[in-house]
């Protein structure tokens, strides 16, 4: 397969972006975390309050309208643990096309609902299946253009449009700390921030069961991390940075803070009570690593990714932690 090079999303690409899914996705607010005395001073980018609960709507909404008229007729497909299901499905169904998810056999109830209610036909298959298969861009029996939910140049500078709002909302801030799972998030999220103030730091968080871009940081280059284990934060975290990823991440982020899974039960915890905000275990990963101290003293903002997680789930592991 003949790739497209790698290449940096520019600020043209962003700003066209911006305009292009202004109709469809939310300009989501930015929150001050109310902390202790001496703690971080923190802001909240709450993406969780995107029509599918989830930041992928921006990137999938630019991916989906950037295909030519007669790819996206064909139907589009991606491959999903839910988040980005339910983004490429909102926008397909939006352009009136089908939709088809391939998404991991265990995907939380809750974003397999949502995205059979946005009208996707769900393929279920094992974690290593749907993995091996961004790699090679298909699935055996499925068809259409497909939609990758990370490494696709539309797909980040959808993502890069949150950026943007970050600087303009906040231009004071020193650091930005956003979930790794594939990357997209944290690239596009540096890539837009970067183009309007280059001195910022660009962080990434992931859970200590999945941590390979913590790991790629380290050994300085695209990196496999063996210890992976399957977890609620089921929306970050994955087994490898793929090679064109870490090329993309290397240029626009700083390092990857890890966390350990109580920090992230008590970072939900935290936002329930502080703010009366609900985030999924991906989407507290940020904020688990701005309250580590790790990310330095701020200002911080923390992408809030996604709030998709059953309830009595939440409830049972923010029961857990105090």
């Amino acid at each position: 397969m003949n790739l497209k090079a790698v290449s940096p999303i520019t600020i043209e690409a962003i700003e066209a972006a911006r305009v292009r899914i202004a109709g469809t996705i939310v300009r989501t607010p930015l929150i001050r975390l109310q902390t202790g005395t001496g703690d971080p001073e923190i802001y909240l980018k709450l993406e969780n309050l995107q029509p599918i609960n989830s930041f992928k709507l921006r990137g999938a909404a630019n991916a989906v309208a950037m295909l030519a008229p007669e790819r996206r007729a064909l139907g589009v497909w991606t491959i999903s643990a839910g988040n980005a299901g339910q983004g490429v499905a909102y926008a397909a169904r939006r352009a009136g096309v089908p939709c088809t998810v391939v998404t991991i056999e265990t995907a939380p109830e809750t974003k397999v609902e949502r995205m059979r209610a946005l009208g996707a036909h769900l393929v279920k298959a094992p974690f290593d299946a749907c993995w091996e298969a961004m790699e090679r861009r298909a699935f055996p029996g499925v068809e259409g253009s497909f939609v990758h939910p990370f490494d696709d140049d539309d797909f980040i500078a959808g993502n890069a449009t949150m950026g943007l709002e970050i600087v303009e909302d906040l231009p004071e801030v020193a650091t930005v700390v956003a979930a790794i799972g594939g990357g997209g998030l944290v690239t596009g999220v540096g890539s837009g921030v970067r183009a309007r103030k280059p001195g910022v730091r660009i962080l990434g968080a992931e859970p200590e069961t999945a941590a390979p871009g913590a790991l790629s940081f380290a050994n300085g280059k695209a990196s496999v991390f063996d210890r992976w284990q399957a977890t609620f934060v089921d929306g970050a975290g994955g087994k490898s940075v793929f090679p064109r990823m870490w090329e993309r991440m290397r240029s626009v982020v700083d390092g990857s803070i890890v966390v350990t899974l109580d920090e992230t039960k008590r970072a939900m915890r935290g936002l329930a009570e502080r703010s009366r905000v609900i985030a999924e275990g991906a989407g507290a990963l940020a904020v688990a690593a701005a309250l580590s101290g790790k990310a330095g003293p701020g200002p911080i903002v923390a992408i809030v990714s996604g709030g998709n997680i059953e309830l009595t789930t939440f409830c049972e592991l923010i029961g857990s932690v105090r």
